[in-house]
């Protein structure tokens, strides 16, 4: 990406292998969590969601932050499947209607009634040194250099806390995904571009890169 004076307010440094580094030299991980219909459940399922989901909080040992994410739906691939058709459309009269089912469904989407939410849980891992002459103390990476050798050996320890928040919501019901470099570089363009990820097709973006 081409580097602009705002980049220097972004704590990302690098992503690579569906890994966020920052640049403090933390790890995160990001999971997409699925949605739940919880006011269709009964009122024993909804305590028995609550208490599990509350032994999952409990058991945490590290900090995790959970994003909601709403926005409008981005039907512009939809839209323009439906503008193909309704130019191969050799009856007239199908030709119209095609041409006013598309225009209800834009300005539908233009007034905001269709939202789509997502879920999110962010899983940070802080690789730890020696601090130099007080054997078996610790401090945090800040300002030092993260080796490939520490990225590896942080990268399987994020993993591990990661399977352990997807164990936990699983066992509240839901089911989860750990999200990619492309997928975590599509997700933070469109949090900083929010009108242009709610309209149009998003842009060609690198697996890996380096902010």
């Amino acid at each position: 990406m081409a580097k602009a004076p705002s980049q220097q307010f972004i704590p990302i440094q690098q992503i690579r292998e569906g890994i966020m580094v920052q640049k403090d030299k933390s790890l995160k991980g990001v999971i997409l969590v699925s949605s739940l219909n919880f006011g269709l459940k009964s009122e024993d399922e909804q305590m028995a969601i609550i208490y599990q989901f509350q032994n999952f909080l409990n058991s945490l040992d590290f900090s995790c932050q959970i994003i909601v994410n709403s926005r409008k739906v981005n039907i512009t691939g939809y839209i323009d499947k439906i503008k193909e058709l309704e130019e191969k459309q050799k009856n007239q009269l199908m030709k119209v209607q095609t041409a006013e089912y598309r225009a209800f469904i834009e300005e539908i989407v233009s007034t905001g009634s269709i939202m789509t939410k997502k879920f999110y849980i962010v899983v940070p891992y802080f690789p730890m040194l020696e601090v130099a002459g007080v054997p078996g103390q610790t401090s945090p990476t800040t300002g030092m250099d993260l080796t490939e050798k520490k990225f590896q050996t942080g990268k399987y320890q994020l993993w591990q806390r990661m399977e352990y928040v997807s164990l936990g919501i699983r066992r509240c019901g839901l089911k989860s995904v750990n999200l990619g470099s492309e997928e975590l570089i599509e997700l933070l363009w469109s949090l900083h571009h929010i009108n242009q990820a709610e309209l149009g097709y998003y842009p060609d973006l690198p697996p890996e890169v380096v902010i």
